[in-house]
Formats: C-alpha cells, structure tokens, sequence
C-alpha cells in the first residue's frame, strides 16, 4: 500500500488569496469533476462546484505526464 507510487488524483486549476485564508478549484482526475475547497485558521470546506441547473461542473484535465 504504502509502497506504490499512486497517481496524482486531484489538480489544482485556481489558487487564491482571500482576506481570511484560501480558495481552491480542485479538479478529480478521475472524474473529472470540480470542487471547492476553502481554508482559514478555523477551518476548510469542501463542496462540488454545480452549474446553473444544479449539476457537478466537470471538466477534464489534460493528462500532464504524456
């Protein structure tokens, strides 16, 4: 388990400064689906980003190691 190298399952599509701590866009490699992360000192969240109809954004990532 601890022996294998695991492939990267989660990249990272924004990065950001807020007042109060980070944002995140975080996209599955497997699903492609985007998320929300949030981080402060009291805390993180992390929630699927959905579109205008209630559905998961997904988009998918290019594969950077090819």
């Amino acid at each position: 388990m601890f022996g294998k190298k695991t492939e990267k399952r989660f990249d990272e599509k924004l990065v950001q400064n807020s007042q109060h701590g980070l944002i995140y866009i975080l996209v599955d490699r497997q699903t492609g689906v985007n998320y929300l992360h949030t981080w402060n000192a009291q805390g993180s969240g992390l929630t699927p980003l959905l579109d205008e109809k209630g559905a998961p954004i997904v988009e998918w990532i290019e594969d950077a190691d090819k």
